[in-house]
């Protein structure tokens, strides 16, 4: 009886980590978004009223990650006030002689900012479909939340830098055959 008690305790242990491996990475992901942790930054849905006049400078870096483009910033920074929008574009290129699908991964520096960095919109919710040849402008609209004024632990930030990494994704062919549709 003692070796069956120990059998079913190890049984459920097992499954309760088997379910903890599935469940991690939409908690991770939670616990990124609510805390800004990794500097990963949030979405919001309308901007602060009130404006700051404390200037941030916002720096702007583009990466890519095994996909056939040419991706850039079309400014290299700007200035702006906490609880202020700032609208920025990025340009991408595919380079290549067909269509790719594309996915954006963002964060900013340093990453405890990233509690107070908000994006209204943002070329990033979504995949992005670039055809053979073509460039494309995509914008974001953020702002840096007045509160970041407040912490103590930020007075020393005085500049953020987003950062966009674009990756090809392996979805195209439903992207595509979804466009057709419509």
């Amino acid at each position: 009886m003692n070796n069956r008690m120990i059998a079913l305790g190890l049984s459920v242990l097992v499954l309760a980590m088997l379910g903890l491996a599935f469940a991690s990475k939409p908690l991770y992901d939670t616990f990124c978004r609510v805390t800004g942790f990794g500097g990963t930054t949030q979405i919001a849905e309308e901007a602060p009223e009130a404006i700051v006049n404390r200037e941030i400078k916002v720096r702007f870096d583009a990466n890519v990650m095994n996909a056939p483009v040419m991706f850039r910033p079309l400014q290299t920074s700007m200035p702006i006030n906490l609880g202020e929008h700032g609208l920025a574009f990025y340009e991408v290129t595919n380079t290549s002689d067909h269509d790719v699908s594309l996915m954006a991964s963002y964060n900013v520096t340093p990453h405890k900012a990233g509690l107070y960095f908000n994006k209204l919109e943002c070329f990033c919710f979504e995949e992005r479909i670039v055809k053979a040849g073509e460039t494309k402008k995509l914008p974001v609209v953020f702002f840096v939340g007045p509160e970041l004024d407040d912490e103590r632990n930020m007075k020393d930030v005085r500049t953020i830098t987003l950062s966009y990494t674009f990756y090809e994704t392996d979805s195209f062919e439903g992207a595509a055959n979804s466009a057709a549709l419509n």
